[in-house]
Parts: structure tokens; sequence; C-alpha cells
């Protein structure tokens, strides 16, 4: 498990491309490798991956699948390029982010950044179906870092966009600062809040089943979204 806090940013030193595999070597920053085993997990750009060999005490290798290359940025990383880095948290450790399980549930695309004074806004395009998992006011992790969605907005086919903010502390500390309109983003959805999703829009299906046809013609003349509605029924009231 990993807290969505980013300890610091890695760069690729090396990597190998073998059948069905990829093989990276990271450069961490100082300190960060203190105590690293094989066999340990790191959030890579928030991707979890297994430490399969050391480099002293500033460096290790990492074997990414085919899979996972696929799912997530990890596949366009060069020599060179900055990711962010977590190593997995222990037991009693203060969760400052929410918890994460490091896999990555879809690409993202970052659609425009504005800056206002001493403020970095990030807006994101999601696609559907994951952009039904994110509300205003709740977690969502972007390439390993938990961040707070300042606001969300759901199209009727299912995609959408969200805004964070962030502050000059997460820009020092994470790669955000040096992307640009157009990047791919790993995200990984808040989890309790797409059971609760997924709760209710299959207790839905399940008690109006019959009905959904007429429903939908019905809100269809009137201008409602079924889906947004059920998902408008999962955000927390206060």
């Amino acid at each position: 498990m990993f807290t969505g806090i980013v300890q610091g940013v890695a760069h690729v030193r090396a990597l190998t491309d073998r059948e069905g595999l990829r093989s990276f070597t990271l450069s961490f920053p100082p300190g960060f490798a203190e105590g690293l085993a094989i066999g340990a997990s790191v959030a890579c750009d928030g991707v979890c991956l297994t430490v399969t060999a050391l480099h002293g005490d500033d460096a290790a290798d990492f074997d990414v699948m085919q899979q996972s290359l696929a799912l997530t940025t990890l596949s366009g990383l060069q020599v060179g390029s900055r990711i962010n880095v977590e190593r997995a948290a222990r037991e009693g450790a203060e969760v400052g982010g929410h918890p994460l399980s490091g896999h990555v549930d879809c690409q993202a695309r970052l659609g425009e950044i504005r800056r206002p004074q001493n403020n970095c806004v990030l807006r994101i395009e999601l696609p559907a179906p994951w952009m039904r998992y994110v509300f205003a006011k709740g977690y969502v992790a972007v390439n390993g870092a938990s961040l707070t969605v300042a606001e969300a907005q759901r199209s009727p086919g299912g995609a959408g966009w969200f805004e964070v903010w962030l502050i000059p502390e997460t820009l020092r500390m994470t790669t955000f600062g040096d992307k640009q309109v157009g990047d791919a983003l790993n995200i990984e959805i808040e989890r309790s809040t797409q059971v609760v999703v997924d709760t209710v829009r299959e207790a839905i299906d399940e008690r109006l089943g019959p009905l959904l046809p007429a429903l939908e013609a019905f809100a269809r003349e009137r201008g409602i979204d079924i889906g947004q509605l059920a998902e408008t029924l999962t955000l927390p009231r206060g």
C-alpha cells in the first residue's frame, strides 16, 4: 500500500527491452533508497513495481510487463525521464493522502494548465467510464500523488474533466511542474468511491431493470441523464 504522498523524483538511468518485458534502472534522490531491499515495492508514477536489483545506495532495477506498459505512461519513458516515486507504506505510517494500491486504472490527458498567483491548476480530461468515480472534494491519484478534486464535470457520454490545485511544495516535490498540455497521466481511482458508485448503480439496475427503457425514454425527453442521476445519489451529504 502507498499513501499518495510523493517522496521524491527519480530519473531513468537506463532501460532495456526484452521479449514481453522492459527493465528500468532508476536513480533516486539522496536518502530515498536507504534500507531498500530486493523484492520491495516502489510506486513509480503511481505504478507499483518490484525492486529486482540494487546499484549502491541510490539506484535500483525494475521490470515492467507488457500489460502494465500498455495501460500506463511507463511505455513512454526514455533515459533521463523524471518520475514521481514513493516507497511502500510501513505499518503504522501516517497516511497524509489516501490509501493507494499502485494499480493504475487508466490514462488521462492534461487538457489545460492555469497559473494563478502561488498556485497551479491542472484540468485533466478523463475517459468513460472512469469519470463516474470522480467528484468535487473527493480524492484521485494522479501519477502516484493523492490529490483533492476541486471541480468535476461529466458529459452525457460518460467522459469529462476534473481540476486539481497544486501548491508550490507539491510542484517542488513532484514532476507536475514539467508537464505540458496534451501529456498523458496515470490515474488510480479512489476505491471506496468506486465501491459506493458501483453498488448504487447495481441496486438501481436490479430494482428498476424492467422499467429502465421507459425511464430512460422519459428522461431523454426532459434532458436528464439517468447515469449522472445515479452517480449524484452517491455524493456525500453534509
